[in-house]
């Protein structure tokens, strides 16, 4: 057995899937398949049953699964005793992400930061794709559902959204009124915003909305704050605002997955690997809600509302 077999052993057994494996991993989900097939052949033992509930390690598995996990100790370990080094890692890194996720996340750039003092930290906020390609950017962190082939990296988090208006309104409009008794602020139409459109004929017919906008989320956030109409906001920020109400349930179709990805000949940059490991391990939930249903429910992998 070498390292990298053990590797697609404890990915397989967190995950219980092969896409998950691959996610962590990531390599195709066709690739950890075909390692594990190797190695179950190289041992001559079957290490994970397939079942309905996914891959469930064997006792042969889950005698390997716990060896990779104290050797993945050791090995990150010894890694963070190495990169800790101010003086060994150095140079530029540049960060593309969208405004919203910056104020979330300003505790995670700002713990980076100081541990790796020598690094040239550079961050650019957009809501427009940028090219890793051209070198427009190291690492994006982005909301998406499915990242583009040519990155690879991690899933992080995953943000819910809902409606809020500001209190003011709520109190004129009325505690209890419908979506359609409130203003509504839409996007530019050449944001493409049809969604919004769709969702309001089903969910608020005869909504009128009074002001489109054409800015970032900062902007929407502070003209739902202003009383001049209601929007979805993500709800890790709206929460913790004292001028916002949430005026209904969180909409299960709009939450969106937080990822961080680079491009795969930089995933070995050690300034990008850093950057990445830093990210995952400050966004990883406490031990006592992984696996529960809301562990992803805010940009800290924490819940940060009701």
């Amino acid at each position: 057995m070498v390292w990298d077999d053990l590797r697609y052993v404890l990915a397989l057994s967190r995950a219980r899937t092969l896409s998950g494996a691959a996610s962590k991993l990531m390599v195709r989900h066709t690739t950890v398949g075909r390692r594990l097939d190797e190695i179950e052949k190289a041992l001559g033992v079957r290490l994970f049953d397939r079942t309905p509930d996914g891959y469930m390690p064997t006792s042969a598995g889950q005698d390997l699964a716990d060896v990779a996990e104290r050797m993945e100790a050791e090995v990150l370990a010894a890694e963070g005793r190495v990169l800790g080094r101010d003086g060994e890692l150095e140079g530029a890194l540049r960060v593309s992400t969208m405004d919203m996720l910056f104020r979330g996340y300003h505790e995670v750039f700002s713990s980076f930061m100081a541990r790796y003092p020598s690094v040239k930290l550079t961050v650019s906020t957009t809501n427009d794709e940028v090219s890793l390609t051209r070198r427009q950017a190291d690492v994006v962190l982005r909301l998406t559902s499915k990242p583009p082939d040519p990155l690879v990296g991690r899933k992080v988090a995953r943000i819910d959204f809902a409606v809020y208006a500001s209190k003011k309104l709520v109190a004129r409009v009325g505690k209890k009124a419908p979506y359609a008794a409130y203003p509504w602020l839409n996007w530019d139409e050449r944001l493409n915003a049809r969604w919004l459109d769709e969702w309001l004929a089903k969910n608020a017919p005869g909504a009128r909305s009074v002001l489109w906008l054409d800015t970032s989320t900062l902007g929407l956030h502070a003209a739902v704050a202003a009383g001049l109409g209601v929007h979805f906001l993500a709800c890790f920020e709206a929460d913790l605002d004292p001028l916002l109400q949430r005026i209904g349930p969180i909409e299960p179709a709009f939450s969106r997955e937080v990822w961080l990805l680079t491009l795969r000949e930089l995933r070995s940059t050690r300034r990008v690997r850093a950057f990445m490991d830093h990210v995952e391990e400050a966004l990883r939930p406490p031990p006592a809600q992984r696996g529960s249903r809301r562990e992803a429910a805010s940009p800290r992998g924490r819940p940060l509302h009701g």
